[in-house]
């Protein structure tokens, strides 16, 4: 399979050989930066058993969270699509944007003028230091896309999301996409 050079931006396509890896099987992440120096994304399609009302009582919103990665995962981040309500705010590409101001984000979610479709959280990040990116690229842990949903990736579904890019990808991928997570329930 040959894959894209990962850029700022693209989708991380877990390989289906990552069994066992309670983070990333099955994982899609959004490439949120890229450089020398390393890699940082977030998981798009692994919610968490909370809330955003459950982690700040003062935001009165059941907005889903995500687990964004294994990384600092007493944080909460999150991505959208809305530069213009939220300052601050970091361009990824194709109209999603990374932080910003969060109490303009908490008085903006509370006044009804962000929803899900908006915004999205994470609990954590996926990060990967110099060059390690790039090595699991060689080990074949992941395929590398576009984003081909843009800011729409926002309100993607996730729980269909990896097996539609496995029959996406073709040929050996799509007998993965009806295999059970679990090898051993087959």
């Amino acid at each position: 399979m040959i894959t894209l050079q990962p850029k700022k931006g693209n989708l991380l396509i877990a390989e289906p050989s990552i069994i066992g890896d309670m983070s990333f099987n099955r994982s899609i992440v959004l490439l949120a930066d890229h450089t020398n120096e390393g890699s940082i994304g977030f998981i798009l399609n692994k919610p968490l058993d909370f809330t955003l009302n459950d982690i700040i009582p003062s935001i009165n919103a059941k907005f889903k969270v995500y687990n964004g990665g294994p990384v600092e995962q007493d944080n909460l981040y999150f991505i959208h699509k809305a530069p213009d309500l939220i300052p601050n705010s970091i361009e990824i590409s194709l109209g999603i944007y990374w932080g910003g101001d969060f109490n303009q984000v908490a008085e903006l979610i509370s006044n009804g003028e962000l929803t899900e479709s908006d915004i999205k959280f994470f609990l954590g990040y996926s990060g990967w230091t110099t060059n390690q990116l790039e090595q699991e690229l060689k080990l074949s842990s992941w395929v590398v896309t576009e984003n081909i949903y843009k800011k729409a990736i926002i309100e993607k579904d996730y729980q269909s999301f990896w097996k539609e890019k496995m029959l996406e990808l073709g040929g050996e991928y799509s007998i993965w996409s009806n295999a059970p997570e679990n090898p051993s329930f087959n």
